[in-house]
């Protein structure tokens, strides 16, 4: 018998079998079900942060199953929250969702949800949102967590701190090469990944690029560790090297031999912190130093790199090339 599609199925009964997978570890004192969550702040702040992942600019369905939307859409909002430095604590998830879209694949939506949460941050849970249909599908997430001390911002950066970076650079962009080289149609259309086609390496650049492993729980040993800056890497290194850089009023020179896909792929969601010298923690490793700044906000090796590169979704996109 055939899957239910979303237009055959009540908003209830849709609401009642996501809930029915999303059931798991919550520290709401209210969960899913009533008007709003109420959540408990110890601390008494909230760091809060929300991205939306749109099918065309930001995933494609001939790429991504549900269960890896799900999961790359909890992963890209826990990162955010680690880079101030914060624990998240809580998702709030908004779906706009075509009629013919099957029911399972919502279902496989909140299972990737719950996971990359248990794995990614375990105690947050998605505690809510809201469900509408729309012609294209759109996941919205606005996420929240707590912080031990002060939150890291990327404006703290000072001549002679350490640069360091948690995760891995350069494999999510290796992967969406891979998706845009092999698994288009003649015509430019996505068309399904033969996995059995896959090498091991590329197995995991792939799911670096669909369902993307950032490390969370490193945010807040950094804030404990002293980072006196940091962000999430999202849009390449350098570009993002380059934000921070601006917003502390520092250049940040980078020594490390990195690729070019580690310093301009995207969607890493690598942790980018700089460190007073000799205070790195277990689990980032030192690229290089802030220094003074320069007429350039990220060199190499002290020499202005030739590009920034990165990702920019009004740019790009529509090229092809994200």
């Amino acid at each position: 018998m055939d899957a239910d599609l979303v237009g055959d199925v009540s908003e209830g009964e849709l609401l009642r079998r996501v809930f029915a997978v999303l059931k798991g570890s919550s520290r709401a004192l209210i969960g899913p079900g009533d008007d709003a969550a109420v959540l408990a702040t110890p601390g008494g702040r909230v760091v809060a942060t929300t991205d939306t992942l749109v099918h065309g600019p930001d995933f494609r369905l001939a790429w991504s199953s549900g269960y890896d939307l799900g999961y790359k859409a909890a992963a890209v909002n826990l990162s955010d929250v680690a880079a101030m430095g914060a624990t998240p604590t809580a998702l709030l998830v908004a779906l706009a969702i075509p009629d013919d879209i099957p029911v399972p694949f919502v279902e496989e939506l909140a299972r990737g949800f719950r996971a990359g949460c248990d794995e990614l941050a375990p105690g947050c849970a998605v505690e809510g949102g809201d469900l509408t249909v729309s012609r294209t599908l759109t996941v919205a997430v606005t996420a929240l967590g707590v912080l031990e001390g002060d939150p890291v911002t990327r404006a703290g950066a000072r001549a002679g701190d350490e640069v360091a970076v948690a995760g891995e650079l350069g494999r999510a962009g290796r992967g969406l090469a891979l998706l845009f080289e092999r698994f288009r149609s003649p015509d430019g259309e996505p068309i399904p990944v033969d996995a059995a086609s896959l090498s091991p390496e590329e197995r995991l650049d792939l799911a670096a690029q669909l369902r993307p492993t950032p490390p969370v729980a490193l945010g807040p040993v950094a804030a404990r560790a002293g980072a006196t800056a940091m962000m999430d890497v999202s849009d390449g290194l350098l570009l993002d090297a380059a934000r921070l850089a601006d917003a502390s009023g520092v250049t940040l020179d980078l020594t490390a031999d990195l690729s070019d896909l580690a310093l301009t792929g995207g969607e890493d969601h690598a942790l980018l912190a700089t460190f007073g010298a000799g205070r790195v923690p277990e689990g980032f490793r030192v690229i290089g130093d802030a220094v003074e700044r320069t007429a350039h906000p990220v060199t190499l090796r002290g020499a202005a790199p030739d590009r920034l590169g990165g990702w920019d979704p009004y740019r790009d996109w529509d090229a092809g090339t994200g």
